[in-house]
């Protein structure tokens, strides 16, 4: 063989040595990503059951539960974008700064009844904090626009209809 040929030989199996070392580190990251949706996209295109995704919006107004099951607290909640609303149920203590009408991001996975099952729940952190996800989720349905000032009242935002003229 040619030292031309053993060169090219070794660049070959580099090459394809990098690019399955590449291959399988994107497989590993892909499995262990969490996506943001809105209820809004869980509504139209639903992940699959035991996906783990962070679901974001606002408390709805009213749909607070707190119950104990087997000793432990248990809550069940509605999170809404304006658009759509999906149950949740988160088993454990909830932050402090959580109640109705506040914005949330919670991290769980859908259950086969199409609840949202929490293992983990984030409350904002003051009175004009949104988290970028849920702000994103509010303009793309037509709720709010930025130019227009600040986001409707948190309070509302259960009983929002999309305002005409705003693709929603």
């Amino acid at each position: 063989m040619t030292r031309k040929r053993r060169r090219l030989l070794l660049l070959l199996v580099c090459g394809l040595g990098l690019g399955t070392a590449a291959a399988l580190v994107l497989t590993a990251f892909s499995d262990n990503m969490v996506f943001f949706l809105a209820p809004s996209d869980v509504a139209s295109k639903a992940p699959h059951n035991g996906r783990i995704f962070r679901l974001g919006g606002l408390v709805e107004a009213g749909s607070v539960q707190h119950l104990r099951e087997q000793e432990k607290p248990v809550v069940h909640f509605r999170i809404t974008d304006g658009a759509a609303a999906v149950a949740v149920s988160y088993a454990g203590i909830l932050p402090d700064l959580f109640r109705e009408g506040q914005g949330v991001v919670t991290l769980g996975a859908l259950q086969p009844d199409g609840s949202f099952r929490a293992s983990e729940v984030l409350a904002k952190h003051d009175e004009t904090y949104m988290p970028k996800e849920v702000a994103d989720a509010l303009k793309k349905s037509g709720h709010w626009d930025p130019k227009a000032g600040a986001p409707p009242p948190a309070s509302t935002w259960n009983t929002l209809a999309p305002k005409p003229g705003n693709g929603g």
